[in-house]
């Protein structure tokens, strides 16, 4: 049975079907090796091109994202929702290399060229096959230093949360589109955890007074505040 689409791919941007970026990066590694293999560089500064508009102009300007959303999600259903900057992230460095790869074809430094362009290919299509993806992993490793540097999570104020000190609390960050969000949710309950949610859609400010760079994230904090344990994120 088809799963019912839970978020507008054109609205809900802070969130994707997790197999819109995987298509997305199944096309751009087919094409920039077909690129390399035939020695049409100019396909290279097209993908950059085209991952560009959609960066900047949304979802509607990105041609394999259309394709995905209007052709194969519904037929296939709604896959798994999943927090979008991480893809988002990794299309960024994607027009990067793409761009640098065309600049040094266009200088006649055709070796180079092939080479970035292979390197695109080869981490779109890892990506596409096995959802390894190296620019999400990036993003989240550097979301995550990041958040250690500025916000260190070792202690929270559970008022904030509108949680009483009684025992050990889970405070989960999550989003309503997130679902990942709501399987960590219902695993916390299931293990009889005392579980606070809070929506980082419906108050950013703690969000950004955590430090909280993707979500779910979640930590098991004592009666005192003191976080215990990071359990996710």
């Amino acid at each position: 049975m088809k799963r019912p689409r839970t978020a507008d791919p054109y609205r809900d941007l802070d969130v994707i079907d997790s197999r819109a970026p995987r298509f997305n990066q199944a096309t751009v590694g087919v094409l920039a090796l077909a690129a390399v293999l035939t020695g049409w560089w100019l396909i290279l500064g097209l993908l950059a091109a085209q991952l560009a508009i959609g960066l900047t102009f949304g979802r509607r300007f990105c041609l394999p994202c259309l394709a995905y959303f209007e052709l194969v999600q519904p037929r296939l259903g709604e896959g798994p929702v999943e927090d979008s900057r991480p893809p988002r992230f990794a299309n960024m460095v994607g027009v990067g290399v793409l761009g640098g790869a065309t600049f040094v074809y266009a200088l006649g430094a055709s070796i180079l060229g092939a080479a970035l362009g292979l390197l695109v290919a080869g981490l779109a299509l890892l990506a596409a096959l096995t959802g390894v993806c190296a620019g999400c992993e990036a993003y989240r490793l550097g979301a995550r230093l990041r958040g250690i540097h500025s916000h260190r999570l070792d202690r929270v104020e559970l008022g904030d949360f509108g949680a009483a000190p009684n025992g050990e609390v889970v405070v989960q960050f999550t989003h309503p589109l997130c679902s990942d969000c709501t399987s960590l949710e219902r695993r916390f309950r299931a293990e009889g955890r005392n579980v606070v949610t809070v929506d980082v859609s419906r108050r950013p400010e703690l969000a950004r007074k955590y430090g909280i760079a993707l979500v779910p994230t979640a930590v098991a904090v004592s009666s005192t505040g003191a976080v215990l344990d990071r359990l996710a994120g």
